[in-house]
């Protein structure tokens, strides 16, 4: 069991952020180990397809055989919503004797993998070269495997934050850790957290707490060593659907939505068009279609630029999404 000891200044801090890296690494946990979440088997499949002809080998071989991480692939957030390049940039100034020791106590009692054995075992060269490695598996990874789906994956993390800001509000750090998952108890100020394979307890630090929900990550899961700052993993609500294949297009939703004069309009915006020429084409009078393209324009579907004596319009990008969504 593992525990925080928050005092007041502690509570007060207490934040939340989203990590991209934090997402990245701990989904090498799933891509090993395909029985560890049937949620995630859609994204391993689409991922190891993206992957193939890839070298994993090295990356794989950084999750233990009890599944834990080396904290200093997983740095505290410095901000809120820190992008990828800027966490992968501290892991890469990290010092060679914080390295080694990470990667030795992530796998302890067991002997570290093969793959990272020989550098752990050199000279300070040897293992900042094994991070450099690291570092550049990692950024591919990233771009072939998360960040394409990243922007799905940030909505169910910042739908789960403000769900779990409500809870803080109605019923204060009780009911915030009662709902997080069963293996977390608040008790006289102090959260526990369950069935860890680490045993420590971490007294009040001044520095609050950091709670980071995740995507892939099954469990609450704290930093391995007790000398890093107060933090806490969680499983996100919301992860069940975010691999369900949407819904095939509705061809009629546009016209459902806008109503069909203006579906038909913003169809055929697909380039620049004038009043006259839209009149032409839908048979209608140009004051009808000026009437619809005020509405169009002003919700941001339409832009207008003026070409001469006459008024051109487009389909803005937002009207572009909004065609491509409907069908």
């Amino acid at each position: 069991m593992i525990s925080f000891e928050l005092d007041v200044e502690d509570l007060a801090d207490t934040r939340f952020a989203l990590s991209p890296l934090h997402e990245a690494v701990l989904s090498l946990r799933v891509l090993q180990d395909p029985g560890l979440s049937a949620l995630h088997l859609p994204w391993r499949r689409w991922a190891r397809q993206r992957l193939d002809g890839s070298d994993t080998e090295l990356l794989l071989a950084l999750v233990a055989r009890r599944r834990t991480l080396p904290d200093v692939l997983t740095p505290t957030p410095e901000r809120f919503a820190p992008d990828f390049a800027e966490e992968l940039a501290v892991v890469a100034r990290a010092p060679a004797a914080v390295l080694r020791h990470d990667l030795r106590l992530a796998h302890a009692p067991d002997p570290v993998p093969e793959a990272l054995r020989d550098a752990l075992d050199g000279d300070d060269a040897a293992v900042l070269a094994l991070r450099d490695a690291v570092c550049a598996l990692l950024r591919r990874y990233w771009t072939v495997a998360i960040e394409p789906l990243w922007p799905r994956m940030r909505l169910v993390l910042e739908a789960d934050m403000t769900y779990r800001a409500r809870q803080l509000a109605l019923g204060g750090a009780r009911l915030l850790f009662t709902g997080m998952h069963p293996d977390l108890r608040w008790e006289n100020g102090v959260l526990h957290v369950d069935r860890m394979i680490g045993h420590h307890r971490v007294a009040p630090s001044g520095q609050g707490l950091m709670l980071l929900p995740s995507v892939f990550a099954h469990k609450p899961a704290p930093p391995v060593s007790p000398d890093e700052p107060p933090r806490l993993v969680y499983p996100s609500r919301g992860v069940a659907t975010l691999w369900d294949t949407p819904p095939a297009p509705d061809p009629t939703a546009l016209a459902t939505l806008l109503g069909a004069p203006r579906a038909r309009l913003l169809l055929l915006l697909e380039e620049p068009l004038p009043t006259v020429e839209l009149a032409r084409r839908l048979r209608v009078t140009p004051s009808a279609v000026s009437q619809q393209l005020r509405v169009l324009h002003a919700t941001g579907l339409v832009a207008r630029a003026r070409d001469g004596r006459q008024v051109l319009y487009r389909r803005s990008g937002l009207g572009d999404q909004l065609v491509a969504g409907g069908g």
